[in-house]
């Protein structure tokens, strides 16, 4: 790991305290990389620091001795944005968990950066409110970390993504100063809107160490339906047929593949007594009593036109968990498999083309890898993962995938989609920025960067380099 000089760690704990700097190997390792591994970490060491004044501090006192900064959340990103491997000095934000200056009216609360999605989530639901926005990491995944990464999840199709939901930033730029950017209004046409570009900028721009989120109202109940499908494109025609009757709040896919994954874990049973080559997962409102009818209509709509195969609708919150966990598991379980991740997205009326396409690709490249289908189908976005040979190096198998990654991308820049939907680019991805950025708009955001961050020490070689 690299080492820290005397003089720099004396003066860091002078702003945070010495038990507040973490220099030791275990730390270092656990706050310096995220969900990626696929880098090596080497902080020089890890705050902890417990209000904007200090992030002010240690961002002042990083410009004076060029050192760079690394912000870390809940560190559940998957493109390398929260690794540090140059020596760089980690903030980790967990100490700013408090929430505070609730408005009923405004339906606003204020969130230091560590608030967990989760706890945000229970404050909200105590007030008879809700913060809508949702995914598998709601447990570790932190609001600073979400706006860095304009965060999606499950439910985009219904409530949109972070973006939608941030009324404020409070932003400590790369020259130590704090920006308080829109104050929670919710109309302010006084020129650039800078809290949207701070939203998905990764840290590359400055430090979220506060946020004004927006709530909801309380959430009808739902039900949760899992479909089987003969191919892909099933799928979409299913999304096409239930999204204009039914109030879906969340339309899911994966494989069988994925399913079995799940299942090996051995603490669950196959919901359908037989097995499909992918499956569709609804959410939908019970905002009345016939939903349940509308749905099952639907269903035995899809059924006659060849699209379904079978299906099971949830009838108790056990059994809609029950049925969620296939879907929100698959990640944490494939884990352990390294696999290699393409998050793409296109325009959702295009998805069925769009996934004919990257299928007959990864057919014709992946002979022999195992590869696990899922993603947010109801909003363009889907997730190819590729797992590696259990006897096959990590550096030859991430370059054979980076090497086919290139195809896939092409077809993504011919649909004018995006090579990232929700992962953010970070390191993984910047080279291939190109693909859903062109050469103009990658230079605006240099010049972006330059002025929230003159000394290039926020975030540094994530997006892009410097």
């Amino acid at each position: 790991m690299s080492a820290i000089d005397n003089a720099l760690l004396s003066s860091l704990q002078d702003i945070v305290g010495s038990e507040r700097v973490l220099t030791d190997a275990n730390s270092l390792q656990h706050y310096g990389t995220d969900w990626t591994s696929l880098y090596a970490p080497d902080p020089a060491a890890v705050l902890l620091p417990d209000s904007a004044a200090q992030v002010q501090a240690i961002v002042q006192l990083a410009v004076t001795r060029n050192v760079a900064i690394v912000p870390s959340g809940g560190r559940t990103g998957l493109s390398g944005g929260a690794v540090a491997r140059k020596g760089e000095l980690i903030l980790a934000l967990d100490r700013l968990d408090t929430i505070d200056a609730f408005n009923r009216v405004d339906r606003t609360v204020r969130c230091g950066a560590g608030v967990l999605t989760a706890q945000l989530q229970a404050f909200a639901m105590q007030r008879g409110l809700s913060y809508p926005v949702d995914f598998a990491a709601s447990g570790s995944s932190r609001i600073g970390g979400n706006i860095a990464t304009n965060a999606g999840g499950i439910r985009v199709i219904r409530h949109g993504m972070t973006r939608d939901w941030v009324a404020g930033v409070k932003l400590v730029d790369g020259r130590g100063e704090l920006l308080d950017l829109n104050k929670g209004l919710v109309k302010n046409n006084t020129g650039y809107d800078l809290r949207h570009l701070v939203i998905g900028a990764e840290g590359t721009l400055g430090i979220v160490v506060e946020a004004t989120m927006r709530l909801a109202e309380a959430q009808p109940a739902t039900a949760v339906m899992l479909l089987a499908t003969p191919d892909i494109q099933s799928i979409t025609q299913v999304f096409d047929t239930c999204r204009d009757t039914m109030a879906l709040t969340a339309f899911e896919f994966f494989s069988e593949a994925a399913m079995l994954r799940v299942l090996a874990q051995g603490d669950r049973q196959r919901p359908l007594e037989r097995p499909a080559p992918f499956y569709a997962l609804l959410e939908f409102e019970l905002s009345d009593s016939s939903a349940r009818d509308v749905a099952l209509s639907l269903y035995e709509d899809c059924v006659s036109r060849g699209w379904v195969q079978a299906g099971v609708i949830s009838q108790s919150d056990a059994q809609k968990a029950s049925l969620w966990r296939l879907r929100e598991d698959i990640t944490e379980t494939i884990a352990r498999w390294t696999p290699y991740k393409n998050d793409i997205s296109t325009v959702t009326s295009r998805s069925a083309e769009f996934l004919a396409e990257i299928d007959a690709v990864v057919t014709a490249h992946y002979p022999g890898f195992e590869i696990i289908w899922f993603g947010h189908i109801g909003d363009g976005n889907v997730h190819l993962n590729i797992l590696k040979p259990e006897d096959m190096p990590a550096d030859t198998f991430h370059r054979r995938c980076e090497e086919v990654s290139q195809s896939i991308f092409a077809v993504v820049q011919r649909f004018g989609g995006s090579i990232s939907a929700e992962h953010g680019v970070g390191l993984v991805k910047k080279n291939d920025l190109h693909f859903s950025r062109s050469e103009l708009e990658i230079d605006i955001m240099r010049q972006i960067k330059k002025a929230f961050d003159p000394h290039s020490i926020m975030n540094p070689g994530k997006i892009f380099d410097t």
